[in-house]
């Protein structure tokens, strides 16, 4: 890995970015946000699974007026995202917003940029300037004969600029598009000629299934380049997922050590336990334990008990049982349905 770009700290809430910081992992609510019951539950379940900032839509008044509420039930600083309207910039700070994402390009004129500045100033709230390859200024699709990284990033510093002339500076960027490529391009051109902390993120990336695979890439090139202080998985489905899988992200980089990395075999025809369905139910039980370990499931005697023997503790299936393999170590012989029960008492136990 690359070392990492040192870019300016940026406080959020309680909570920092940047410099030497931990990359930290966000979220966006897909509740309606003036459902104050509704949004809270979701955070909350984000929380739980290790959200480090949320992110919440503002499309109208009553949303921005239900922050306040919001902020008052969760523990993790609240982001507002704007567009089109100026006043709901404004209205959301007042409302207890941590930090505001805008596009400065459709908040409208200068003057309306300068007012949501100006309360962000007087407020010391950080804004993220976001741009888009879906949104890019005609211009600039014209100046560089279509949507490019050189283009976005132009936009990105434009956008900065404005707001740097207003005399604020504590800002945050994301250049995103769903093409990974252009976007992997414009983060690093842009880390080249800016210390303002990145936000990054694949948008658009699509479901699940396939979000996962394109985040994954993408996020991991770019990390892997030293470049990103917060992060997001963009996904077509329960957010709680995003989470899920921007942890494992970070902790496949070595970017994040909490938590069990369950590893397991693939299976082959040597396979004489139910090791799918194990390892399924291993990797369900272990996501609560704030460990900092790894665990094998593995499924033969090729393999396997070399494998779970490296890990810090494992399984090492047979026929119809399996060892329990601790620290290099077998502990003991057990049958095939007893081989998870074991695996959670020794996690239980863990010393």
């Amino acid at each position: 890995m690359d070392e990492r770009k040192l870019t300016r700290v940026v406080k959020i809430g309680d909570r920092e970015i940047g410099g030497n910081k931990p990359v930290l992992i966000q979220s966006m609510t897909n509740t309606k946000t003036d459902d104050v019951d509704a949004t809270v539950a979701q955070i909350l379940r984000l929380e739980e699974a290790g959200c480090d900032i949320i992110r919440c839509a503002v499309p109208d008044q009553n949303a921005a007026k239900a922050l306040s509420e919001i902020k008052k039930r969760i523990h993790i600083p609240l982001v507002a995202d704007i567009h089109f309207d100026w006043r709901l910039a404004i209205a959301s700070m007042e409302n207890g917003a941590d930090k505001i994402r805008i596009n400065p390009g459709n908040i409208g004129s200068k003057e309306k940029i300068k007012a949501v500045v100006d309360e962000a100033k007087a407020r010391n709230i950080p804004i993220r300037v976001g741009v888009n390859s879906g949104s890019l200024e005609k211009n600039l699709v014209e100046k560089y004969g279509g949507v490019t990284p050189e283009g976005l990033v132009e936009s990105a510093l434009d956008k900065t600029r404005i707001i740097e002339e207003f005399g604020y500076d504590n800002l945050v960027v994301s250049i995103k598009s769903s093409d990974v490529n252009m976007c992997v391009s414009a983060y690093e051109r842009f880390s080249k000629v800016s210390d303002y902390p990145l936000h990054v993120g694949i948008t658009e990336a699509g479901t699940v299934k396939s979000g996962n695979i394109k985040s994954a890439v993408g996020l991991g090139i770019i990390l892997n380049k030293g470049i990103g202080d917060t992060i997001r998985v963009s996904l077509s489905g329960d957010p709680v997922e995003e989470i899920v899988s921007a942890k494992l992200i970070l902790r496949t980089l070595g970017l994040r050590k909490t938590g069990i990395e369950v590893v397991s075999c693939p299976t082959c025809g040597r396979t004489q336990i139910d090791l799918i369905g194990l390892a399924n139910k291993v990797e369900e039980k272990v996501a609560g334990y704030d460990l900092n370990i790894k665990v094998a499931v593995m499924g033969c005697a090729v393999n396997g008990p070399g494998e779970a023997k490296e890990a810090d503790i494992g399984i090492a299936g047979g026929r119809g049982e399996g060892l329990i393999i601790k620290k290099g170590e077998i502990i003991r012989k057990v049958p095939e349905d007893m081989l998870l029960d074991e695996l959670i008492k020794e996690l239980d136990n863990w010393k």
